[in-house]
């Protein structure tokens, strides 16, 4: 009896270990938020490698997880869903601003990005201030090109409707079908996909003059001071190969979203309810972009 009681009693405690590890090693998970825009197989092969070396570097359990665009983003961001984003700038300057995330590199992309309003070539709209009363297609909520600097250059105005695409390609094509009179979209995503659409040529109607920052790679406020500072070296650490597949650079210094937030502020303050509420007062017929 006296050995069967310390067996029971040796299984017991062996079971509690365990039980405590398998807590700490779920805990200990690492989740990784990228957005995809619908590529999310795609997207899981390009991480891969930094996936498995982030993996071993910081013995735990790493996710990646694929948003299709940014405004499934931000609803992960606002619960604080992810260890580290990969964000484009728009949810970059949103997750800095409003959710305490930290940038820690900048990702990958086009240097002096522009956003742009473009109209079919025999448009009759000579200038920004004419673009009252018509329909204007718009990325995502989220989008930097596609959403922010586009409201907030027609700030003021009332709009016939605003329609909602999810690709620059999506935005091109509404113009050029007539679903729409003014597209918004970065420069460079104009200069993409302009020659793809077939139904009218395209001209560009106004630039912006701000160089929109990159995306930068944010590390969340949830995780501890411990673990953010071996992040921060692990991701410092990792190879030229490791770093570029996975789209961002070791060895520069974090964008400036000073102006990104400002611009994303002056947004949100024409709509100051919630995610929901903000969309349903965007897809009124007319839609005013003012307080």
């Amino acid at each position: 009896m006296k050995v069967s009681r310390r067996l029971f009693l040796s299984l017991m405690l062996l079971s509690a270990c365990t039980a405590k590890t398998g807590s700490k090693s779920r805990s200990g998970a690492l989740s990784i938020g990228v957005v995809s825009y619908e590529e999310g197989s795609k997207t899981l092969e390009q991480y891969d490698r930094f996936k498995r070396y982030f993996s071993e570097k910081m013995q735990a359990l790493i996710e990646i997880e694929p948003a299709l665009n940014e405004n499934k983003a931000i609803d992960r961001i606002q619960n604080r869903a992810w260890s580290l984003v990969f964000a484009p700038p728009g949810l970059a300057a949103i997750a800095i601003s409003q959710h305490q995330y930290t940038p820690l590199f900048p990702l990958i992309g086009v240097q002096n990005r522009r956003s742009v309003l473009v109209v079919r070539e025999e448009s009759p709209i000579p200038e920004i201030s004419a673009i009252s009363g018509k329909t204007v297609a718009i990325g995502n909520p989220g989008s930097a090109t596609g959403f922010y600097f586009p409201l907030f250059n027609l700030y003021g105005l009332t709009l016939s409707e605003l329609v909602f695409s999810a690709t620059p390609k999506a935005i091109l094509n509404a113009v050029a079908q007539g679903k729409a009179e003014v597209g918004a979209l970065s420069l460079e995503e104009f200069e993409a996909y302009k020659n793809q659409v077939v139904q009218a040529k395209l001209r560009v109607l106004f630039t912006d003059s701000h160089q929109v920052p990159p995306g930068a790679v944010l590390l969340s406020p949830t995780l501890d001071r411990l673990t953010q500072e071996q992040v921060r070296k692990v991701l410092s650490q990792a190879s030229s190969v490791v770093a570029e597949e996975a789209g961002y650079i070791t060895n520069a210094p974090v964008p400036d979203y000073q102006y990104m937030i400002s611009v994303v502020e002056r947004v949100r303050s024409m709509f100051p309810g919630d995610a929901k509420e903000n969309i349903a007062l965007l897809q009124q017929k007319p839609v005013r972009l003012f307080k």
